[in-house]
């Protein structure tokens, strides 16, 4: 068995960076449209979501080995690779997080790795056809299935509800979105939070620490669960806002059929072991009950512009991890820079967010790029 080398240290606290990254960067994926609605106050909601997403990383594991055995040839990958990988993700995430861009964490992850070992140990070490299977074809299909089920899901809450007075349909809604909005937060917790564990894994099955095919201790388990759920109280209001306001006029009963058909479509990916983007899934389940119900506007200039993320995040995460990888490659002085050159870069991605901040407190205020009339398509 490998020792605990300073790398190994370095790559887990990196992929911990990541997990917290993950965590408010998909924040709005569970509690955009219960904001949005007014169902759960702003703080109340990302501290539901902090919860069960720790709760939902201990319901299972399938996910994590899908990663640590799945996507790239373990024997064939390094320290120095897994940690460059993990900064092209890193920085994509807080880029998009930025322009308030509900990218996909899961594939800036991929991306990252994929282009990292590709640099590192030339494309036989990639598993093009696993990629394919289990991300290439989700990505594609999961935000459309979701998106169609969210459509019906919406124009059945509609209808079996109206012959029910206003007031009451909108308030029994607004309860029952507590509990979807909690149940996909649940099904996050079980799908994002393994991602890390599974990159965790593999950085110590490349080191030696665990033997080839090992699934996640338990320390990793709870560490990834930890950060993916402090990340998410932290909000990611920018993307809540993007989510919540920007792609369409959120009423109650589309939020809880958004909400539950991105917690049908997460929970089956999960336990088929498919890393599935829940970013993708719940923007394709919003955009559906935009869809559903009837003189809803979806604003599809915002829609065009998360879609054009999805297609860049893979390549651009996968262009900035093969760079840092050939980087990092050249011994201790190439790790340091790297380190080096995220950390600046995390640092400048926050000093840009401190000049328009988006905060709790003005959430639910309609995004600036849009016009104030948008609000209210009548007006």
């Amino acid at each position: 068995m490998g020792t605990v080398s300073f790398l190994l240290i370095v790559v887990v606290l990196t992929a911990l960076a990541f997990d917290f990254t993950n965590g408010f960067h998909d924040t709005a994926n569970s509690m955009a449209t219960s904001v949005a609605t007014g169902a759960l106050r702003p703080r109340v909601a990302v501290a539901v979501a902090g919860v069960l997403n720790l709760a939902g990383a201990f319901l299972s594991t399938a996910v994590a080995k899908t990663i640590s055995g799945g996507i790239v040839n373990d024997s064939k990958v390094s320290l120095v690779m897994i940690f460059a990988g993990l900064v092209g993700a890193l920085l994509w995430n807080l880029m998009t997080w930025l322009a308030g861009l509900p990218s996909s964490s899961s594939h800036a992850l991929f991306g990252g790795l994929i282009g990292a070992v590709w640099v590192g140990a030339g494309g036989s070490a990639v598993q093009f056809g696993v990629i394919v299977e289990k991300i290439v074809i989700p990505a594609v299909l999961s935000p459309i299935v979701a998106g169609l089920v969210a459509v019906l899901a919406t124009f059945l809450a509609y209808v079996i509800t109206r012959r029910t007075a206003p007031d009451r349909a909108r308030s029994g809604f607004r309860r029952g979105q507590v509990g979807s909005a909690s149940l996909v937060a649940l099904a996050h917790g079980t799908n994002d939070a393994q991602k890390t564990m599974g990159v965790i894994t593999l950085a110590l099955i490349s080191a030696g620490v665990l033997p080839h095919g090992s699934g996640p201790p338990w320390w990793v388990v709870l560490t990834a669960g930890l950060a993916i759920a402090l990340g998410t109280y932290m909000g990611g209001w920018r993307i809540i806002r993007t989510m919540g306001r920007g792609l369409t006029d959120i009423e109650a009963p589309q939020g809880f059929a958004a909400e539950t058909s991105a917690t049908a479509v997460i929970l089956a990916s999960s336990h088929m072991g498919f890393p599935l983007s829940t970013t993708q899934v719940c923007t394709g389940s919003i955009l559906g009950a935009g869809l559903g119900r009837k003189l809803a506007e979806v604003r599809w200039g915002t829609a065009g512009r998360i879609a054009l993320s999805w297609l860049l995040t893979l390549p651009a995460a996968a262009a900035v991890g093969g760079a840092a990888a050939w980087i990092a490659d050249h011994g201790t002085l190439g790790v340091a820079l790297v380190a080096a050159a995220a950390v600046g870069s995390a640092t400048g991605f926050w000093a840009l967010s401190r000049r328009h901040p988006v905060t709790a407190d003005n959430v639910n205020e309609l995004p600036a790029a849009l016009p104030r009339h948008a609000e209210n398509p009548a007006a």
